[in-house]
Formats: C-alpha cells, structure tokens, sequence
C-alpha cells in the first residue's frame, strides 16, 4: 500500500513515479550504467547484490524484483530463499565470498568498513574498477531500498512477469519511457 493517497494503493513504483519523477530519468540512466554497463562482474553478480542488499534491508519488493533479475542472468534460484541470499550456496563461485560480505558490512554496518574489507575483494581477483562496481550497486540499491520503503511499497509487485529473456533485454531506462508514455514526464514537485 503506497504512503501516497493520490496512487493506487497497491504496490506500483510506476505510478509512483509517474506522479513524482523528479531526478528520475538520470537514476534510471544510472541504474543502466551500474547494472547493464560493462563490468568485472557479470549483469548477475550484480543483480545478486541488488537482491542481497534489498533483502538485507528487508525490502521485499526490491529483493523479489531483483532475485528475479538474478535469476534470468544465470544466478542458480537456489541461491535465494522467499527473503534472503545464501552467499555461501555452493553454486556461487567462492570469489563472490568476500564480495558478499563486503556488501552486507557496507550496507548494515557503513562506518566499520576498513582497508582489509577492500583487500578481500581484491585478493579475491577483483581489480579497483570492480570493487568500486560493489560499492556502486550497494550503495544504489540502500538508496533505492529506501525510496520504495518510504513510499510504503512493501510487497512484490504481484502482475505477471516477463520471461527470463526479455528481464535480459529489459534497460532500467525503459522504466522512464513508460513515465513518458503516460505523458507525466515533468517533474512534479
């Protein structure tokens, strides 16, 4: 149920944002950049840490959203339960170890992280522009955990979902289009 009494009460980010799109466009572009663009770590690493990150903070629509995702780009579906990761299922490579643990340290204890925590996940194999892509996607995600959680979307979106190939073809700026489309592309403030 939205926060919002001017939305419909279920549980819909599009017309969330439809209504307030203020900054979205750019977000969503980044999104692109962080999760599509190129990377050390494949789209389904990263979508695996938007779902570890999402189910960390609790937030069900973005862990369910994005174990999806995960799971379209080759994460094994055991990996997930209904709420959380097992980042030591034995279908993930034992490289994403470290990177998993810096991930939850990053998002449930922020300031405790130090120099050791960077230098597992560059023992792991990982170089500095992946390092810097794990704290892209954790960061983004603790903020978008946020945005949908402060907007009282609490649940997973219950509509049909596309196939595993079109979540692999689908761009987060496609979400921007579909704002546009519904002629609601001006900020509203």
């Amino acid at each position: 149920m939205s926060f919002f009494p001017s939305l419909p009460q279920d549980n819909d980010l599009l017309a969330l944002w439809q209504r307030h799109n203020r900054g979205l466009e750019p977000l969503l572009a980044y999104h692109d950049a962080v999760l599509r663009g190129p990377s050390e770590l494949s789209e389904g690493e990263r979508e695996l840490i938007a779902a570890h990150v999402s189910a960390l903070n609790g937030c069900r629509f973005c862990f369910a959203a994005h174990r999806a995702h995960a799971i379209a780009w080759h994460i094994s579906p055991e990996v997930f339960s209904e709420t959380a990761v097992d980042p030591t299922h034995p279908s993930l490579s034992a490289k994403l170890a470290p990177v998993l643990a810096y991930v939850e340290k990053l998002t449930l204890d922020p300031h405790a992280i130090e120099a050791a925590d960077a230098d597992a996940v560059l023992e792991a194999g990982y170089g500095e522009a992946g390092l810097y892509d794990i704290i892209s996607v954790t960061a983004l995600f603790n903020f978008m955990n946020r945005m949908v959680e402060g907007s009282g979307i609490k649940e997973p979106y219950p509509g049909r979902q596309p196939s595993a190939e079109a979540k692999r073809k689908i761009r987060y700026s496609d979400h921007w289009k579909a704002v546009e489309a519904a002629g609601q592309s001006r900020p509203q403030p």
